[in-house]
């Protein structure tokens, strides 16, 4: 296997999963301007979309889309228990999870990566983070992850996009509960060596 990574961008949570779950991989940095990898690979040709992450597979087929490569992963090594069986409630409460990090989550915090952005626009943009915030910290009251007691898949996206808010001057200590779990989360070894082969830890 091979990920396609940014340091730090949502290519990070299968970063995590790859290790957490004990895959063999190599990793291709990708250079988001210019659309080539730190192998010499067109991107483009690898995704068109042109955004990581993107996963290729031993068979040479390409997956992309964070949440779905997440849940691929954790299919496929089941006993890594980072995703509930499918059919099941547990499963579909994943997705939800899955579902309101990169529509709720992401997505708010990812608007403040645009150079063209205004103070208003900007302004905005944390306002509503501190509302998904608040609502997360009161559901992370009692857990040790979102899914309970085991970290999922949806543990790996939410640190990984919550871990944006160091970028923009956000401080997490607003959310006391929220900082814990992050803090935890942090904590992991599969995380950390993630972090540190992507540059962002010591």
């Amino acid at each position: 296997m091979k990920l396609y990574y940014y340091p730090g961008a949502c290519s990070m949570a299968v970063h995590i999963v790859l290790r957490e779950a004990g895959y063999e991989f190599d990793l291709d940095r990708v250079d988001l301007a210019s659309k080539t990898t730190a192998a010499g690979e067109d991107y483009k040709l690898v995704n068109p979309k042109g955004y990581v992450p993107a996963l290729r597979m031993g068979n040479g087929e390409v997956l992309t889309e964070a949440t779905v490569i997440l849940q691929y992963l954790a299919d496929h090594k089941p006993t890594s228990e980072l995703a509930p069986l499918l059919g099941g409630l547990d499963r579909y409460r994943l997705m939800e999870w899955l579902n309101f990090t990169a529509t709720e989550v992401h997505k708010t915090l990812g608007a403040l990566f645009n150079p063209k952005i205004t103070g208003e626009w900007k302004a905005n943009q944390i306002t509503l983070f501190g509302r998904r915030a608040e609502w997360l910290d009161g559901q992370l009251a009692g857990k040790d992850y979102l899914m309970g007691k085991h970290f999922s898949v949806a543990d790996a996206y939410l640190f990984t996009v919550v871990n944006w808010c160091h970028l923009f001057h956000i401080d997490l200590a607003t959310w006391p509960t929220l900082n814990a779990y992050m803090a935890r989360v942090a904590a992991r070894p599969a995380v950390q060596a993630a972090m540190k082969a992507e540059g962002l830890g010591a």
